[in-house]
């Protein structure tokens, strides 16, 4: 058996030597960033307008406050056509009854008559019609309205340029901090678009009352601009 030891010293010399020779593993550098988040806006002009009016009619009969009210819905959609509304941008947007009820302590509630509200909502294309649709209407006789809303038909309409004012935000921002730092700013590595805040177009109130069809001007409408929030976090390179 000893005869056999010098070949068996020899091979683990041999592969001793052969793992301290052999290449290295090879070992990634680590990669030094910095994220940042920038936000950009975009001022867009309105080329959508909605409006809601309706007609309420009170009557002592169920059939008597429906007949009322139909006839004169039909005279404001007729004259909303009249005026260019088109039958795809009129629709019937609500249809209630209610009764009239006379409540007195101790007794059960007496039935006065009853209320029929028929609403109308008008979705025009051409924003500069709005005053006059809306005169018309009222003219016609509605005496409710539930609001007005002024909408952009294209939601990209202005993104790109909130977009890149969003990044160059965020690179203005990296690059401050990374000279604060004593550091140069890299390239980015990752984009990532953050949620498009919006602000929230609620419905404007218009007061109206069946009093104002004697006025022969339009009504006053000014649809103003709305602004897009647009946000992009982004991972810039340290060097």
């Amino acid at each position: 058996m000893k005869r056999f030891l010098p070949f068996v010293a020899i091979l683990v010399a041999a592969s001793a030597l052969a793992q301290g020779t052999g290449p290295a593993p090879y070992v990634p550098p680590i990669l030094q960033t910095i994220s940042v988040t920038g936000t950009g806006r975009s001022i867009v002009t309105p080329d959508r307008v909605t409006f809601s009016v309706g007609v309420q009619t009170v009557a002592s009969t169920v059939d008597d406050a429906v007949n009322e009210n139909n006839r004169k819905v039909a005279a404001v959609i007729a004259a909303l056509k009249a005026a260019g509304a088109k039958d795809t941008e009129i629709r019937t947007s609500n249809f209630s009854i209610w009764p009239q009820q006379d409540y007195q302590q101790g007794k059960l509630p007496q039935i006065l008559g009853y209320q029929v509200s028929n609403n109308i909502t008008v979705r025009r294309e051409k924003v500069g019609d709005a005053g006059r649709l809306l005169q018309t209407a009222v003219t016609a006789g509605v005496n409710t309205s539930s609001g007005l809303q002024f909408e952009v038909s294209d939601p990209t309409k202005g993104r790109d340029q909130g977009l890149k004012a969003a990044y160059d935000d965020a690179r203005a921002k990296a690059a401050l901090l990374a000279t604060a730092a004593g550091r140069a700013l890299g390239r980015a590595v990752t984009i990532a678009e953050g949620t498009q805040a919006a602000p929230p177009q609620y419905p404007r109130p218009m007061a109206m009352r069946a009093e104002a069809a004697s006025v022969a001007n339009d009504v006053p409408v000014e649809s103003g601009t709305q602004e897009n929030v647009y946000m992009v976090s982004v991972v810039f390179e340290l060097q």
